[in-house]
């Protein structure tokens, strides 16, 4: 069973909707138990960085992440699920993330000819072992919508980049932790390969 995490966050539907599709037993719940029972975890989320990690608190989800993560259990963040889980963000200051992950989370610098929000289709480019990209072509097209974006602290954990404005870490995968800031829930074939391959871990 496939846990996603409920904290009042937008796009969980989709998410399960393509999990669904690809045949999987999915539970949308915030209960504890059942979070850290499931096979595997997913996070997603669009929305603010601080009023996102203060439902995660008040709802004691925050606890039981970071369990998840200590555990094998394999754990995907998507967007705003992907910023969460590191140290803090520029568009909430003085909030601190989940701390899952060593980085932290900034504002994609303005630049003539392209806004911010970046939103729609860019390609990645993929480095060798990230496991979410198994079977994909080299520079895979993936959909975005975000103006913050991840600057890991190790590299050694991103799979994936993307340039617009700046080089921005799309990917990252470490142990049993895997987060994309794109959705793969709505980049057609690609995401649900990205899925699938997810769901095989």
């Amino acid at each position: 069973m496939i846990a996603i995490i409920d904290y009042d966050a937008g796009n969980i539907k989709s998410v399960e909707k393509a999990l669904r599709l690809l045949g999987q037993e999915v539970s949308v719940t915030r209960d504890a138990g059942a979070i850290l029972d499931a096979d595997k975890v997913i996070l997603p989320g669009v929305g603010a960085f601080g009023d996102a990690m203060e439902k995660l608190v008040n709802y004691g989800l925050d606890e039981v992440i970071r369990e998840v993560a200590r555990r094998d259990t394999p754990f995907l963040g998507i967007c705003l699920g992907l910023q969460l889980l590191f140290e803090r963000s520029e568009e909430s200051p003085g909030v601190k993330g989940l701390g899952v992950l060593k980085g932290e989370i900034v504002r994609i610098p303005e630049n003539a000819g392209l806004k911010v929000p970046h939103m729609g289709w860019n390609s990645l480019k993929l480095y060798s072992g990230g496991r979410l990209f198994k079977g994909l072509p080299e520079e895979p097209y993936v959909y975005f919508v975000h103006s913050y974006y991840l600057r890991a602290a190790d590299e050694r954990i991103v799979t994936a980049v993307t340039e617009y404005s700046t080089r921005i870490h799309a990917s990252v995968e470490s142990g049993n932790v895997f987060a994309c800031q794109f959705h793969p829930e709505k980049s057609s074939d690609v995401g649900i390969q990205i899925l699938r391959n997810f769901v095989a871990i």
